[in-house]
């Protein structure tokens, strides 16, 4: 196996800022980057076309590309039918940013799709990804929903009663791993058909936790990037661990991704550690020992 993916890194793991995370990910190696694109300095409303063009041209100036944003309004995801329509809107606006910073790829949490297809908050859920499906496919992009709230078949099962492709998959296997307990490599099989971005990390499940008590639910507490780092750091329930300490088999993961076709990004990402700098630049290497 050899692979020829390129390597992204999510500049906000470095925790410095985009400009100088862009500089960061040139030096580890990276080939492209991931931004968060949700608030702040990157929050849509924040970045005219000038300044979408500048960021654009410093992100090229360091021969990088963007391989996704993250626009992840956290919250209950899209469970909530009565927040859905500012969500979907923001959601839109972060996809706009992407295609004017040279990416067709957003990558978002819509929160667990539950088990009764037949109650209220699957067909919020439903309804607010069919209206970002229909959007993203108008411009040639998607939504890509990342991995691990739920097993790859029941999120399989959602996405195919979606019209179009334009929602797909983020896949992140560490998060099968310490989360739901899901084999990755089976749910690269599963979702071959979706699959348009994947993340490059790694993890130990510790003991069985509710998903809902990691990535939120109506009803319980809701969901943010920020409880789950403090989870995955805290190692109660899961932990997560730099690249090939933890319990995601890569050598099927890779090869997985290689037999469905996949010629997209591996993107890392490191959101606890004393030093993530150091952590990413060991999963670059770590990566390049399959090329």
């Amino acid at each position: 196996m050899k692979l020829t993916n390129p390597i992204g890194v999510i500049v906000d793991s470095f925790g410095i800022g985009v400009r100088e995370g862009l500089l960061k990910a040139k030096d580890v190696g990276a080939d492209g980057v991931q931004i968060y694109a949700v608030s702040g300095e990157m929050d849509p409303a924040n970045l005219d076309a000038a300044q979408r063009a500048e960021l654009r041209r410093c992100v090229e100036g360091q021969g990088l590309a963007i391989s996704a944003l993250c626009g992840d309004l956290a919250g209950h995801g899209f469970q909530d039918a009565s927040v859905n329509p500012a969500k979907v809107e923001k959601s839109k606006r972060i996809l706009d940013l992407a295609l004017d910073l040279g990416t067709t790829i957003v990558t978002t949490h819509i929160g667990i799709v539950p088990d009764d297809e037949n109650g209220p908050i699957y067909a919020a859920m439903h309804e607010a990804c069919e209206e970002l499906g229909r959007y993203a496919t108008s411009l040639g992009a998607y939504f890509a929903i990342e991995t691990g709230p739920e097993p790859a078949a029941h999120l399989k099962r959602f996405l195919d009663t979606l019209s179009t492709k334009g929602v797909s998959v983020n896949f992140d296997p560490a998060n099968f791993v310490m989360v739901t307990g899901d084999d990755p490599v089976k749910g690269v099989h599963t979702l071959k058909d979706y699959i348009v971005h994947t993340h490059v990390k790694d993890g130990r499940r510790l003991r069985e936790v509710d998903p809902r008590k990691v990535y939120g639910y109506l009803g319980y507490d809701a969901m943010s990037h920020e409880k789950i780092a403090e989870m995955a750091a805290g190692g109660l329930d899961f932990i997560e661990l730099p690249l090939g300490e933890g319990d995601v088999d890569f050598d099927g993961y890779f090869a997985a991704l290689q037999a469905i076709g996949y010629t997209g990004y591996l993107t890392i990402e490191r959101e606890v550690g004393d030093d993530p700098a150091s952590d990413i630049h060991r999963a670059v290497s770590f990566i390049n020992r399959y090329k």
